[in-house]
C-alpha cells in the first residue's frame, strides 16, 4: 500500500471518556478535530461498563464531523489511523454484528476473584514470564473469563465459531472493515499474549478457558488492515495504522530510541519507556510491554501506570469544593513558597506502580495549626509528581540507565507549576512539545509511515518541534530530602488498612 504525501492522515482517537476524531497533514499539524463525550455505566462498585454501539457511532460521528470541518472530501484522506483506551473487551455475534454484552472498561474490577483465584494456585509468575503483566483486574483475559463463566451458552457459541472477541480497536476495525483483526501492542495487553514468541498463548487460554476461536488476528501496528466500507465515508479509505493509546503517544513524541520515555498527565498518569528490540524484565514492579512493531521489527516498552494524578484535582474541586477550577491551583501553588510540611498520598484506589498495593488508602501528613487549604491544594498538585517521579526512577533502574529527559503531554502538563516541580523533584528536564495531542498524532504517524506518507521515523523526528522545556532548579540536597519525606508519607498510606 503506497500512497504520496498529499493529502490528510485521519486519526481515530478512541478514548475512555471520548471519542475524537484529528485530521493532520503532513507537517504532523492538526488541520480540524472533533470530540463527543462517551458515557459510563456503573452497575454495581467497582464495574464500569459502556455501550459498545456508542462507541461505535460516536467515533464515526467525529471522524465525519472533522472531514466537514477541514472542508476537504473523504478522497483526499491517504490513510486511517486508529488509536484507543486498551485492554476494554468487546464480544459480538459474528453474524449480526451485535454485542452480546456491554463494553467492560479496562477500569472494571469485577474479575478480582478470578485474578485472585489464579494467585492462590501458584500461577502469577507463568503469566508474568509469558505476558509481562500483573494478574490484575485491569487487562482483558480476566474479563474475557468472566464472561464466559456468567452468561449461559455464551461459551459454546464461541467454540462454534459464533461469537468474536476484540479490544475497542477489533470492534471499530470490524465495523469500518468487516476484517477481525488487531495489532500487536493491544495484544500484549490482553494477558493472552506471549510477550516472548508474539503470538497468542495456549496454555494461557486453557488456563482462562478462553476458545481461541474468538481471537482476532495479531497484524503490525503499521500494516495493511484493510479499507473502510465504501457506505461509511462516501468512498472507502485505508487503515493502515493500528496502536493502543499510551504507546501511540510514545510514538507521537518520536521516542525511537532506548532509554527515550513519556509521561502522561491524565485522570491518571502513564509512563512508558522504550527498550529497544528487547523486553526488559522489571525488578520493580512495572509492565513489561510492546511498543510497537514495524516491518516485521518489534520495540519493547516498560510501563507503569499512576492510578490517581488529575482526579485528585478534581476531588478538590468537586468534594472539598476547595476550588472552582483546576486551572486555580496553578495560581494558589505559587501563592505559598511551600507545603508548610505538608505530604499528600492520593491513595483513593490503592496505589499503582511501582507498589501495586490495592489496600493502600488516601494520606495526609504533616498537618499542624498553621496548614491552610491552600497548602494542601499545592501538596495535591505536588503529589502528581512525586508519583511520577517513582514510576521514572523505577525505569532507569530497570532500564540500568537514568532517564534523561521526560517528554511530557496530557491536560495538566497546561499547569506550568506542576511542569516546573516536575522538573525540579526529577531532577532532569520536562519536555512539551509543540502538538499536544500526542496520542492520535502517534496513531497517524504510524498510519502515515504504513502507507508511505511519511518515508520513515526520521521524517517524524524531524516534525518534533519543542513548545517549552522546564529545567530542574532546585538543590539536590532539598530534592533528595523531599523525596525521603515523600516515601515516608506513601509508607504510612500503606500501613493503614480499612
Amino acid at each position: 500500500m503506497k500512497s504520496s504525501n498529499s493529502g490528510y492522515i485521519l486519526s481515530f482517537d478512541q478514548g475512555t471518556t471520548s471519542s475524537r476524531a484529528i485530521l493532520f497533514n503532513h507537517d504532523g499539524a492538526i488541520v480540524a478535530m472533533a470530540q463527543r463525550p462517551l458515557r459510563q455505566y456503573y452497575p454495581e462498585p467497582g464495574w464500569v461498563e459502556q455501550d459498545a454501539n456508542e462507541i461505535l457511532e460516536s467515533q464515526l460521528a467525529v471522524a465525519r464531523e472533522a472531514i466537514a470541518k477541514a472542508g476537504i472530501g473523504p478522497e483526499e484522506i491517504a490513510s486511517i489511523g486508529i488509536t484507543n483506551q486498551r485492554e476494554t473487551v468487546v464480544m459480538w455475534d459474528k453474524d449480526s454484528g451485535r454485542p452480546v454484552y456491554r463494553a467492560i472498561v479496562w477500569q472494571c474490577r469485577r474479575s478480582t476473584a478470578i485474578c485472585e483465584e489464579l494467585v492462590s494456585s501458584g500461577l502469577e509468575d507463568e503469566f508474568r514470564a509469558r505476558t509481562g503483566l500483573r494478574l490484575d483486574p485491569y487487562f482483558s483475559g480476566t474479563k474475557l473469563c468472566w464472561l464466559f463463566r456468567e452468561i449461559p451458552g455464551l461459551k459454546a457459541l464461541a467454540e462454534n465459531g459464533e461469537i468474536l472477541f476484540g479490544t475497542v480497536d477489533s470492534w471499530l476495525l470490524w465495523n469500518l472493515t468487516g476484517r477481525h483483526e488487531t495489532d500487536i501492542t493491544n495484544a500484549s495487553r490482553t494477558l493472552l499474549f506471549n510477550i516472548n514468541d508474539g503470538t497468542w498463548d495456549p496454555m494461557l487460554l486453557s488456563v482462562l478457558g478462553i476458545p481461541p476461536q474468538v481471537l482476532p488476528k495479531i497484524q503490525s501496528s503499521a500494516d495493511d488492515f484493510g479499507v473502510t466500507k465504501p457506505e461509511i465515508f462516501g468512498v472507502s479509505i485505508p487503515i493502515s495504522g493500528v496502536v493502543g493509546d499510551q504507546q501511540a503517544a510514545l510514538f507521537g513524541h518520536a521516542c525511537f530510541s532506548p532509554g527515550m520515555a513519556k509521561n502522561t498527565y491524565g485522570t491518571g498518569c502513564f509512563s512508558l519507556l522504550n527498550t529497544g528490540n528487547k523486553p526488559v524484565w522489571s525488578k520493580n514492579n512495572l509492565l513489561t510491554t510492546v511498543a510497537w512493531r514495524i516491518g516485521g521489527k518489534t520495540t519493547y516498552a516498560l510501563e507503569g501506570s499512576v492510578f490517581i494524578a488529575g482526579a485528585v484535582i478534581q476531588w478538590l474541586r468537586d468534594e472539598m469544593r476547595f476550588i472552582e477550577t483546576a486551572e486555580e491551583t496553578e495560581g494558589i501553588s505559587r501563592s505559598i513558597p511551600d507545603t508548610n510540611g505538608v505530604y499528600f498520598v492520593p491513595a483513593f484506589v490503592g496505589l499503582g506502580a511501582p507498589y501495586w498495593d490495592p489496600d493502600a488508602r488516601g494520606t495526609i501528613v504533616g498537618i499542624t495549626r498553621g496548614v491552610t487549604s491552600a497548602h494542601l491544594v499545592r501538596a495535591a498538585l505536588e503529589s502528581i509528581a512525586y508519583q511520577s517521579e517513582d514510576l521514572i526512577a523505577a525505569m532507569g533502574s530497570d532500564f540500568g540507565k537514568p532517564v534523561e529527559s521526560i517528554k511530557a503531554d496530557g491536560g495538566a502538563t497546561a499547569n506550568s507549576f506542576l511542569m516546573q516541580f516536575q522538573a525540579d523533584i526529577s531532577g532532569r528536564p520536562v519536555l512539551l512539545p509543540e502538538i499536544a495531542e500526542s496520542t492520535a498524532l502517534g496513531a497517524a504517524y504510524m498510519a502515515g509511515i504504513s502507507c508511505g506518507y511519511w518515508d520513515g521515523v526520521a521524517e517524524i523526528e524531524n516534525n518534533w518541534r519543542l513548545k517549552r522545556r522546564f529545567e530542574p532548579d532546585m538543590n539536590e540536597k532539598d530534592r533528595l530530602k523531599r523525596l525521603a519525606l515523600w516515601h515516608k508519607a506513601v509508607q504510612a498510606a500503606r500501613e493503614y488498612k480499612k
